[in-house]
């Protein structure tokens, strides 16, 4: 089984900007709505992504160990958009039950070393004033819970100058992580936060994998 991570935030908080220390041999980024990166470093990038191509790498062998799906809340809300005169409620089952699909596929179809990053928009729930995953129609709040379907959830945040992430819930937000992963507050770096979580869950990189085989030859 995969592993999806969520990364949580307000535009401008640096969710995309978090990708910058990883090499661009590493990591594969679904641009769902933008294209064009807070940065000059390159990276492989699908540009208007959506759920076909992301199932189709998915789905053929997948060649890297690290996947970061840019702005996932598109993936609701183009399809809410593509949907907008189409009657009645089914169309929000349909938008809730692709996206839920998409995550459930991660968990159970994809090989143990393989991580996805959700880098998602933010929205503060009207009835709790928690800070949540932005969503559309209800069903994916009241039927699944998006947070529920990840071990981890983190919440990029700026203070001045600073941005960092956030790891913990203060009670006001869906920040988790698993005990003695990280700091409460760590920098924004999504490549330190890909290193700490294999390293904690003994997951290898194909990088891990080819200074092991190394070592093992010597």
């Amino acid at each position: 089984m995969g592993l999806p991570i969520l990364v949580l935030g307000e535009s401008g908080s640096g969710k995309t900007y978090s990708i910058k220390n990883f090499e661009p041999d590493e990591v594969g980024i679904f641009a769902v709505e933008k294209s064009i990166l807070p940065f000059k470093k390159k990276f492989r990038i699908a540009k208007h992504a959506n759920y076909e191509t992301i199932m189709t790498c998915f789905k053929n062998k997948p060649k890297l160990k690290t996947y970061i799906i840019d702005d996932s809340q598109y993936l609701l809300v183009n399809e809410m958009f593509d949907k907008a005169k189409d009657t009645g409620y089914g169309k929000f089952t349909d938008i809730a039950l692709h996206f839920r699909n998409l995550i459930h596929y991660i968990n159970h179809q994809l090989p143990d070393d393989i991580i996805v990053y959700f880098l998602h928009h933010t929205e503060t729930d009207g009835n709790t004033g928690r800070i949540k995953a932005k969503t559309v129609g209800k069903m994916l709040d009241n039927q699944l819970t998006v947070e529920g379907c990840f071990s981890i959830v983190l919440l990029a945040s700026v203070e001045g100058t600073e941005h960092f992430f956030i790891t913990q819930s203060d009670g006001y937000t869906t920040a988790k992580s698993p005990e003695g992963m990280f700091e409460v507050r760590i920098p924004n770096d999504l490549k330190a936060v890909d290193d700490a979580v294999r390293e904690y869950y003994s997951i290898s990189s194909e990088e891990n994998k080819e200074e092991e085989e190394a070592k093992q030859d010597g």
